[in-house]
């Protein structure tokens, strides 16, 4: 039996949290029939930031829903190595499936968003990335708003991060700049707590290749271009999600309650203020069958359910696009024709390379080896250390496709400027499955055999865009998701070059007795690397998504049409008492991963919240 078999004392084994404001019932929710200050709906980095910063002021009232459960007795939440098996399939996960996808050969995928307390921070694979200076700066000039800048908004890295050494205890120095990280934060971050075998040659391949893959120091610095030791939310071996980070210390406040278990099914228009409607109600339920309940917010409604959930909710109350509404039955508050438009995600095109010495490949050997995987997790659960403390791998490199690239000709740069990649590279991936059945991820086309390791090259600025629509006017059934991956000619040409330049870097002489070619079920060894055709034959049969939905409920200007559902302050435009805080307010996906920018962009909307800020 293959896998890491995680027996029932093993799963109970978390950190001890007193949920002292915790509610798994609606019908014990003690304020039930009283009104919230504040009601914000999901717990992600976006929801969980508000919640907790909104309930620092002990004079208001704040409650905070979330459609899964607290997973406070899953193991697989804690234990960085084990991100594969909560995801795809696992209780913790909503398990969307996406529209067969013109651009990846119709081929369809699942579709990963957490549901569970901390929501996709608590799945997700960590990675600690502030994406560029640039993309701060085109969010600020889009919205007209200098406040969103990199400069405006580098204070509240302050209140996001707290750095912390890797559990080896090794010198990290060389490995990120101190000097520009948050000591004090909420989110625990750290560079990999341990090395493995691939390390050296990943670097040693960086200085051989230099250009697209130079070494720079941090890439968190605002101008991340060039191959950089990971960051990661897995500060002391263990994850830190939005729950932890921020729910967990506030567990002792009167004036936070949190509801699990629960979905919120609608929101309710309670008047009309401005010549405006007033959304300041919210009603949930447990299932499709169950009661369903509603409470009202004094002052704001916080909708923070994601890129997915979000603009469901505001269609399935009747904000968003009129003729789509009626056709499911559903009347129009304020027709918003952009809500759960503009859907835009991050394409990763995989690789696998096998390796000469079986022992160089870690995660293959936990995967196969029970003994040795029961030790790795036996060492996690005593001390926190060892390689279980790691989770997908260990640097990252973004770079750009050439000034004079031909696709230039036809299609405008899609960047946000000169610091913005076009491209990720993440080398070496690693995964490791805790549940005892293979194939959990059967889409990956992993290797069943031999020993190997993964890269993968992600397009970080995609001009292709989806949407997200209603499938029915019950807010139980999933709605329909479509990302359009690789849907335009610059999304392939970029594939090519990335494709092209991970060959390249995985040709080093560095690599010399390291590996041994790549594998023939999901590798480059059959393509002939100087045609596009077959190049981009590859990315299409291949592509996966890195599960980065944005941009569903974008930000904008005050004025004008400009294609945008929230103003400069995150509000809902056309009516009062609604705002959204969470990925899909982003006028486009970030230049990376966007968890790290979730929190700060949250942590700023709870500024904007307790002042008062309207900037429309």
């Amino acid at each position: 039996m293959t896998g890491i078999l995680l027996t029932a004392a093993a799963l109970a084994l978390t950190a001890t949290s007193t949920w002292a404001a915790l509610f798994t019932d609606p019908a014990l929710l003690h304020k039930t029939g009283e009104a919230y200050d504040y009601i914000v709906v999901g717990s992600g980095p976006g929801g969980s930031t508000v919640a907790a910063r909104l309930s620092e002021d002990p004079h208001v009232n704040v409650l905070i829903i979330e459609a899964g459960p607290t997973g406070k007795d899953a193991l697989q939440l804690e234990v960085p190595a084990l991100v594969p098996d909560i995801q795809s399939g696992s209780p913790f996960d909503w398990n969307y499936t996406i529209v067969p996808q013109p651009g990846l050969n119709s081929r369809t995928l699942p579709y990963s968003r957490g549901k569970v307390l901390g929501g996709c921070s608590a799945i997700n694979w960590m990675f600690w990335v502030r994406c560029a200076q640039d993309d701060y700066d085109k969010i600020a000039e889009i919205t007209g708003d200098e406040g969103w800048s990199w400069t405006s908004m580098l204070r509240f890295w302050q209140k996001v991060e707290r750095l912390v050494p890797p559990v080896d205890g090794r010198d990290a120095t060389g490995e990120l700049d101190p000097v520009i990280h948050g000591t004090r934060g909420a989110v625990n971050i750290t560079v990999p707590n341990v090395r493995f075998p691939t390390d050296k040659p990943v670097i040693d391949a960086a200085k051989e290749v230099g250009g697209d893959f130079r070494l720079i120091e941090d890439y968190n610095d605002g101008n991340p271009l060039g191959l950089g030791w990971l960051q990661g939310a897995n500060g002391h071996g263990i994850r830190n999600d939005a729950a932890t980070a921020y729910l967990n210390p506030a567990l002792s406040r009167l004036n936070l309650d949190i509801l699990v278990e629960t979905q919120v099914t609608k929101l309710i228009q309670t008047g009309i203020s401005k010549g405006k409607p007033t959304f300041l109600g919210v009603e949930f339920a447990q299932s499709s069958t169950s009661p369903r309940y509603v409470l009202n917010a004094a002052r704001e409604v916080i909708v923070s359910g994601g890129a997915i959930n979000t603009p469901q909710l505001l269609m399935l109350s009747g904000i968003g696009p009129s003729a789509h509404l009626t056709s499911l039955g559903i009347d129009t508050v304020v027709d918003l024709p952009d809500v759960g438009q503009h859907l835009v995600d991050h394409p990763v095109i995989t690789f696998a390379y096998n390796v000469t010495e079986s022992r160089d490949d870690v995660f293959t050997n936990l995967n196969r080896n029970q003994t040795y995987a029961d030790e790795a997790l036996r060492e996690w659960q005593t001390s926190r250390s060892g390689i279980m403390t790691n989770a997908g791998n260990s640097q990252l490199a973004f770079f750009r496709l050439p000034a004079n690239d031909s696709i230039f000709e036809t299609v405008p740069d899609p960047s946000s400027g000169p610091t913005a990649p076009h491209l990720e590279f993440i080398p070496l991936v690693r995964i490791v499955f805790a549940s005892p059945v293979p194939g959990l991820f059967p889409f990956l086309g992993i290797p069943p055999t031999g020993y190997y390791t993964l890269s993968a090259v992600v397009v970080e600025t995609p001009t292709a865009r989806g949407n997200i629509t209603l499938s029915s006017s019950d807010p139980f059934t999933y709605p329909i998701i479509n990302p359009n991956l690789l849907g335009t000619p610059f999304d392939i040409a970029a594939a090519r070059y990335g494709i092209r330049a991970t060959a390249r870097f995985m040709s080093a002489h560095a690599w010399d007795g390291f590996l041994a070619g790549p594998t023939p079920a999901l590798g480059l060894a059959g393509v002939d690397l100087s045609s596009d055709a077959e190049v981009g034959a590859y990315a299409r049969e291949h592509a996966l998504t890195l599960w980065h939905p944005t941009s569903t409920a974008r930000m904008g200007a005050c004025a004008g049409k400009d294609g945008s559902v929230v103003g400069p302050d995150l509000r809902v435009k056309g009516v009062e008492g609604l705002r959204v805080v969470d990925a899909s307010i982003f006028p486009f996906v970030p230049a990376g991963h966007p968890q790290a920018m979730i929190y700060t962009f949250a942590e700023r909307a709870a500024e904007l919240i307790q002042s008062g800020h309207r900037a429309c």
